[in-house]
């Protein structure tokens, strides 16, 4: 066990102005589940977040249901927290930043950066609207676009061309607020010298902080140079009034950060926690935020520059995650193309089920993730219900019938008996290996999908195991009892060492586990892995499979954020439809380069190849990736036998979505060419190259 740490987690600020959608839980999983294993390694750390309150669309929002800024924020609190709760999102504080803590902190702030030269005060020219009288930000001035000439297109970017332009550029410019054409009038705002800290940004990115390809990214910008930032409103604008600058507040981009340092106050406060040893320059604790891409400026310029010009400590690490598509299309808020997380709840569905589906595809990048919803349900139900939960429904009974609930304890260093010690023993021997090498560095590294392959790889050996000894047949023979007794206590032991290991990701069903059926008097931490369980109680139903009815109800409930828009065939397409059914088909939807970049090709051995009982063309491959093994149902019967392939290299597509077919799970695709038939041929990778390594 290593030296204890401690570690202070947040996870960006949900903004006051609607709903928690799935796309923003993808961040608040992650977070959580790291947070959770840190926590069971015996970690100080502590996890806050908060409502991030201000700026204009919060004061207009207020405005048009007839109430106070204040109601609003504080209504949004309690809805967004029913949600992270309802996904099992614990923070140790929730706040917000229209907080005393906030407004103090970002006071201080400001007056350290004034005090070193590094705010100035400059006129500039914006656009007012003389109706409501207020300056209007980007978002809410539309126009023309100056380049495409698409109509009512935001005054900081055209959603038809891509083009980005200044407010002013657009052409005939309109208030979004009120309908009015704006006026160009000056103000005075107040601005941090960013381009003043470029050295020491220069080495900050790139000293460990940030993902490699985060590093960068922040290269491109700082060789492009750093703008002075603009860190002033005009009233009226709900936020912290500006201290000695009456009518300006602090942008919501200034105090939003800030209000991370405002949550953590509150818990130090209510916890009796030093603030100081967490944010004094020299701290030896850590600061770790977790973040999506599209905010790593703010996160990876801005934040870090103002607390080392400010006297506050920096942070350890900034992990940023991508985004998350449903069935291949983008969410978006302002198209309304998202699952709100009361929709998925309110159709019964198992948050945990989500949990699990979103580790599955993370991995510790910037890549964004698909949750396909067919996939989600035959994974879960595949995985947990049928790897996972299959283990304990299978043999727990035998336990409790014929033992008493005993299991053979003391089994993790002794043969129970001659016939399994090669197998049982070994398998458990090799799990607990793993949860303390691979499972818990995979976990450390937030690549989730890497520790979930490795538990499930388990599974699937305790399953292996138990079909091979059959426990149900064994206890016909009541002159098998100690044979009955070993099987079972092996079962139960990986069953206890998938539940630890799984409890990050699933918090709520392990701690039933431990407490039902295991029965502790607390939830698992890490090191339980050393004690296997003396006893069991009697087994319960523990989860449900994924109905794919819920499935069609949470469309149905979400149809039209989730349907696709039609888009016009081009001319040749529509005027050759009617030759579609001949062999040569129209080209597919192109595709950019980004899309091909993200497939992962690896070198993979053929470690076993089998026929498909009842499959015309499929062979059941298990391919070996260096540091797991993988089984893929690969078409390629017709041009080779089995014993062909063994020991062979091979390509494969590695992070192609799981599969469920007719005849198990396909966990990949390997590549292969030609026309047909016999004439199918398996790629095969230059000489030299070994299991697991990429294909460029």
């Amino acid at each position: 066990m290593s030296t204890p740490r401690k570690i202070l987690v947040t996870s960006a600020l949900p903004y006051a102005n609607g709903p928690i959608h799935l796309g923003h839980l993808v961040e608040y999983i992650q977070t959580d589940i790291w947070v959770r294993f840190q926590k069971m390694r015996g970690h100080e750390c502590h996890y806050v977040c908060a409502d991030d309150t201000h700026g204009t669309p919060i004061m207009l929002r207020a405005e048009k249901e007839g109430i106070s800024p204040e109601e609003l924020i504080s209504r949004v609190h309690g809805e967004h927290y029913r949600d992270f709760s309802g996904f099992h999102i614990q923070f140790d504080n929730y706040h917000s930043t229209h907080s005393p803590e906030t407004r103090e902190l970002a006071e201080t702030i400001y007056k350290r950066l004034k005090e070193r030269g590094l705010i100035e005060s400059r006129a500039i020219e914006q656009y007012y609207d003389p109706v409501k009288e207020m300056f209007l930000p980007d978002r809410f001035i539309k126009g023309e676009c100056p380049k495409c000439h698409a109509k009512d297109q935001y005054g900081d970017s055209c959603e038809v061309c891509g083009a980005t332009y200044a407010p002013t550029d657009l052409i005939n410019p309109y208030s979004a607020v009120s309908g009015a054409e704006p006026v160009r009038k000056e103000s005075v705002h107040y601005f941090f010298k960013l381009g003043e800290c470029a050295n020491f940004l220069k080495d900050w990115t790139r000293s460990g902080r940030l993902q490699a390809e985060a590093a960068n990214k922040m290269d491109e910008w700082l060789q492009g140079g750093l703008s002075d930032w603009d860190i002033s409103r005009d009233a009226p604008y709900f936020g912290f009034e500006i201290p000695d600058a009456p009518g300006k507040y602090f942008y919501v981009w200034l105090d939003a950060p800030i209000g991370y340092m405002g949550s953590f106050k509150n818990l130090c406060a209510k916890a009796g926690i030093d603030f100081e040893e967490f944010f004094k320059p020299d701290s030896e604790t850590e600061l770790c935020h977790f973040i999506g891409k599209d905010i790593l400026y703010f996160h990876a310029l801005f934040w870090p520059a103002m607390l080392e010009h400010s006297q506050f400590r920096t942070p350890t690490k900034v992990f940023a995650h991508g985004f998350l598509t449903v069935n291949g299309e983008k969410m978006s808020k302002s198209r309304g193309t998202f699952i709100t997380a009361q929709s998925y709840l309110e159709q019964g569905l198992n948050p945990e089920a989500l949990r699990y589906y979103y580790a599955c595809k993370l991995n510790g990048s910037m890549e964004d993730i698909d949750l396909s919803l067919e996939d989600f349900v035959a994974r879960v139900n595949s995985d947990l219900v049928g790897k996972y939960i299959n283990i304990a429904s299978r043999t727990a009974g035998f336990v409790s019938k014929h033992f008493s609930g005993e299991v053979i304890s003391g089994a993790w260093n002794t043969d129970i008996d001659h016939w399994d010690s090669a197998e049982g023993k070994g398998i458990l021997d090799g799990a607990k290996g793993s949860a303390f090498g691979t499972i818990a560095e995979a976990y450390e590294a937030r690549d989730f999908s890497r520790a979930l392959r490795e538990i499930m790889r388990i599974a699937d050996s305790v399953n292996e195991y138990i079909n091979k000894y059959a426990p149900w047949a064994i206890a016909k023979d009541e002159n098998r009892r100690d044979e009955l007794h070993v099987v079972c206590t092996r079962a139960v032991q990986g069953f206890h060492l998938l539940s630890i290991t799984l409890s990050p990701v699933l918090p709520q069903l392990t701690a039933r586990v431990a407490k039902e059926f295991f029965g502790m008097d607390r939830e698992f931490l890490w090191n339980d892995v050393e004690q296997p369980p003396a006893s069991i109680r009697p087994y319960q139903h523990l989860m449900t499979r994924v109905d794919p009815k819920q499935i069609e109800a949470l469309v149905e409930a979400n149809k039209q954020s989730l349907q696709a828009q039609p888009q016009p065939a081009p001319h040749s397409q529509a005027r050759h439809a009617e030759h579609q059914q001949h062999e040569i088909q129209p080209i597919a939807e192109t595709i950019s380069i980004d899309d091909f970049a993200k497939i992962d090709l690896r070198v993979a051995r053929i470690a076993k190849a089998e026929h498909v009982e009842g499959a015309d063309k499929l062979l059941k491959l298990t391919l070996d990736l260096g540091s797991e093994t993988r089984t893929v149902f690969a078409g390629i019967k017709s041009a080779y036998d089995p014993g062909q392939l063994e020991g062979r290299l091979t390509v494969m597509v590695a992070n192609l979505a799981p599969r469920k077919m007719k005849f198990g799970m396909s966990e990949g695709m390997v590549l292969a060419a030609g026309p047909g038939g016999k004439d199918i041929f398996v790629l095969q990778p230059d000489a030299g190259a070994q299991p697991g390594m990429r294909v460029k």
